[in-house]
């Protein structure tokens, strides 16, 4: 399973989003909504939020990169991936 993740270019924190996913190994799609109006609008009516980053995995909303990088630290974010991983199998 892929995360998906909109963001802008120049945000630093999808910048620490990017870099932690690919800390991890994990895949994910890169969705700019800087560049596309309707990718942002979709990216607001998924998540309830305006900010960006805005992480999903499948269609579980992982929130921003604080959030990411919250579930990463306490261990929470593996088990996150592997309960989807189980429920698309």
């Amino acid at each position: 399973m892929r995360f998906q993740v909109y963001l802008s270019e120049f945000c630093p924190y999808c910048t620490l989003a990017r870099q932690l996913l690919d800390k991890l190994g994990h895949a994910y799609e890169v969705i700019r909504v800087d560049i596309d109006p309707e990718q942002r609008r979709t990216m607001e009516r998924r998540s309830g939020r305006t900010s960006v980053p805005q992480i999903f995995l499948g269609d579980t909303h992982i929130g921003g990169y604080d959030d990411l990088a919250s579930l990463h630290r306490n261990g929470r974010l593996e088990h996150l991936i592997t309960s989807a991983a189980r429920q698309t199998a």
